[in-house]
């Protein structure tokens, strides 16, 4: 599991505020009606629908949030029309970095995410400078209390999962982008418990870190995080599990 995938397990376990689950739903309420809008509103029709929808329920979102969102993509209620806009750059230490993001005002967007990583020692780059380096990915986690490994193991190698390891106190899953759908569904089948199914970037490199640049590149990721604009951030820091779990006491 690459850096930035262990640090969002990490805070994901350590539990979320009322302000950052205002914050999460505000995110993925961007990111359906955005999905609605630019693919209409049938899940069975439209992937990044169904993923975005998926990941609200993961969330607990109510049903009628969902609902609203759709109808605001497909223009059936009235709403803020947000653009999807990703930038490409780079961090401490050389970390590579790509930032998606959904806004109603790119020009903003840009000056407020530039001034964000110049403040912590990166940068913004070029587009395609970073992007090379990651593969779109479907991951998933599994607690590995709540599942039998040689269970979990033959369902997803099965199912057409590329890896299958135990990181931490989870099985993660990687599959390829056009396999996720048909792995998750065959866990879901089969019973077993999924704690986090998305998709995701993967790096194919990753830049270790410690000391100063560790606590810079965690900062970054902290203030990216916070800015209402962003919606993922993939990054290849390696920082061992120990300093990030000090970052998010």
């Amino acid at each position: 599991m690459s850096g930035h995938s262990k640090w969002a397990s990490i805070k994901r376990k350590k539990g979320k505020t009322d302000a950052q689950r205002g914050q999460l739903f505000t995110r993925l309420i961007k990111e359906i009606t955005v999905a609605a809008r630019e693919g209409g509103g049938d899940p069975e029709g439209n992937p990044r629908l169904r993923v975005a929808i998926q990941s609200a329920k993961g969330a607990n979102m109510p049903q009628t949030n969902i609902d609203k969102a759709i109808k605001r993509g497909t223009g059936e209620l009235p709403g803020v029309s947000y653009e999807s806009v990703s930038y490409e750059g780079y961090g401490p230490g050389g970390v590579a970095m790509l930032i998606e993001t959904l806004t109603d005002n790119k020009n903003r967007t840009v000056a407020e995410i530039r001034h964000i990583m110049s403040r912590h020692g990166g940068n913004i780059g070029e587009v395609g400078c970073v992007g090379w380096m990651f593969h779109k990915r479907g991951a998933i986690s599994v607690d590995k209390e709540k599942v039998d490994e040689e269970k979990l193991f033959m369902v997803a190698v099965d199912a057409g999962a590329l890896d299958v390891k135990l990181e931490g106190d989870s099985f993660e899953i990687l599959t390829e982008f056009e396999n996720f759908d048909k792995v998750k569904k065959g866990l879901e089948e089969n019973n077993i418990p999924l704690d986090q199914a998305e998709i995701t970037m993967i790096p194919q490199t990753v830049v270790k870190l410690e000391g100063k640049e560790a606590e810079q590149m965690l900062k970054l990721m902290e203030d990216l995080e916070g800015h209402d604009d962003v919606q993922k951030i993939y990054a290849n820091f390696d920082i061992a599990v120990e300093i990030m779990e000090k970052m998010t006491a």
